[in-house]
């Protein structure tokens, strides 16, 4: 499959080639593998076999509770004891957790470090791994401090879907469903009519990726048009941060796809889709997730981690709303008593 080049890095499919031919021993003075013990044990084994440079490795503990300045201070210390310097490598082997923190580690120990990222999750593959977003959660806080960077490379080789659980699948499908709701009708309507047993994920990942691209490509630094890819993430993400330690525990695609079904009743009481619409999108999300019992939707607290979004202006609540299928708008401000009324159809809704 063709590799897809952005202005600054590949992204390179099913080619362990061009791996072993870009990072063999001699360019770098070190290669560090950062992994968490679900890749170490699931697919780092797979790397091993094909790959042909010898490597050091990190690992940190999975999951969204370790994305931490903790974990930050632990990844650093070992680049330092491993005698890491601006002339290694660091190939972060994961989802998005061990993306996110581990490019920001890079980028910062002694002031940047080549990195590039090995994509292992369904969700990792199609977004969190474009687009230089790197950083860490805070003080409860999704992502609050981080940096804009980008990797020299990006390989993604979905062989390694094979090793994932299918709720963690499942989880990476909403940003699929998103890039087809804010970009790609025709995209959005051929990832809603996936059987349940679909297994080949390379189109749909290749297309995922496009989109993500053309997007990110006309605003790196998320002043403009980029903001749309943060459709469903305003309600999302503060929904993933209040439930991260409640019975629910939501995965991040669980809480981004409840965030979407919320930001398009507020699209559609705002007049921005029709009421068909807005049918239309339910019924393509109904029924392609089992969510957890207990998910908490109390709108004082979610409104605690909405204004303290990254995209609000002041003390306006600022969200990406559709203004059809397949077609986004940004900065559009949302209030209290608007997610209070689109938290209670995500509670009926729940309880079908």
């Amino acid at each position: 499959m063709q590799s897809i080049k952005t202005e600054r890095y590949t992204i390179f499919f099913q080619d362990w080639g061009q791996l072993n031919l870009a990072y063999a021993n001699g360019k770098y003075s070190k290669v560090i593998i950062l992994v968490d013990e679900n890749t170490e044990r699931d697919c780092l084994p797979i790397l091993k076999e094909n790959v042909n440079f010898n490597f050091d490795r990190i690992s940190i503990s999975s999951g969204e509770d370790y994305k931490s300045i903790t974990t930050l201070s632990e990844i650093w210390s070992s680049l330092l004891s491993l005698k890491a310097d601006r002339r290694s490598l660091l190939i972060n082997l994961g989802g998005g957790v061990i993306g996110d923190i581990g490019g920001f580690a890079a980028s910062t120990f002694m002031r940047g470090m080549t990195f590039i990222n090995i994509p292992t999750t369904l969700l990792s593959m199609v977004d969190a791994s474009i687009g230089g977003k790197l950083g860490i959660d805070f003080n409860g806080v999704k992502n609050l401090i981080g940096l804009f960077n980008d990797p020299i490379a990006i390989f993604i080789f979905p062989q390694f879907l094979k090793t994932l659980p299918k709720r963690e699948l499942d989880s990476g499908k909403a940003e699929m469903y998103k890039h087809g709701l804010i970009a790609d009708r025709e995209y959005w309507q051929s990832m809603i009519a996936l059987s349940p047993d679909h297994q080949d994920w390379t189109e749909l990942i290749y297309k995922s990726v496009q989109i993500k691209k053309r997007v990110v490509s006309a605003d790196p630094t998320e002043q403009g048009q980029r903001k749309i890819l943060n459709f469903g993430h305003t309600i999302g993400h503060a929904l993933e941060s209040l439930n991260l330690n409640s019975v629910a525990h939501l995965l991040h695609g669980e809480a981004i796809t409840l965030g979407m079904i919320a930001e398009s009743y507020l699209s559609y009481k705002k007049g921005m889709i029709s009421i068909i619409q807005f049918e239309e999108i339910i019924r393509g999300i109904d029924k392609k997730y089992v969510f957890p019992q207990g998910v908490i939707l109390d709108i004082d607290q979610i409104m605690t981690y909405c204004v303290k979004d990254k995209k609000n202006q002041g003390q306006n609540i600022l969200a990406s709303l559709l203004d059809s299928v397949g077609s986004c708008t940004f900065n559009v401000e949302i209030v209290k008593s608007e997610i209070a009324e689109a938290l209670e159809f995500i509670q009926q809704y729940l309880k079908k």
